[in-house]
């Protein structure tokens, strides 16, 4: 297999890899109701504050998913940004000038993975009282 690889890139070929990303669940604590371009901005505000342009650049960061009666979300950002995005994340304390928290719940390498830890994690809030308001199905 590695001659293979060598040979290809011998002849000045190029082996691109694919994307890594990984998708975060997280849960949005706000006074008033928000939508999820403020929570978008908040945390493209909040990567941008503390990496700069080039730490920007380098997340991808793309809101996939959000909820707007039970302020949960899925966010995507590339593999190697991952402790910078939550970083960014845990910093956010504003969102549209209304005080405010983001939690991490999970982080998964793909959508339906994430979906069903969500989904165990769902049912042991419940169980223990800690959810007040399960998330629709969706």
């Amino acid at each position: 297999m590695w001659r293979l690889v060598s040979e290809l890139l011998g002849r000045g070929e190029v082996v691109v890899k694919s994307v890594r990303r990984r998708y975060l669940a997280l849960r949005v604590e706000c006074e008033d109701s928000c939508d999820g371009k403020a929570v978008s901005d908040a945390v493209w505000d909040s990567v941008l504050r503390l990496f700069g342009e080039v730490g920007s650049s380098q997340a991808g960061l793309f809101l996939v998913h959000f909820e707007e009666g039970t302020n949960y979300a899925v966010l995507r950002c590339s593999h190697r940004a991952l402790p910078m995005v939550r970083a960014a994340i845990a910093s956010v304390t504003k969102i549209g000038n209304k005080p405010a928290a983001i939690h991490v719940l999970r982080v998964s390498g793909s959508l339906k993975a994430l979906s069903k830890k969500v989904a165990t994690k769902k049912e042991k809030l419940q169980e223990s009282g800690e959810c007040e308001q399960p998330p629709n199905e969706g």
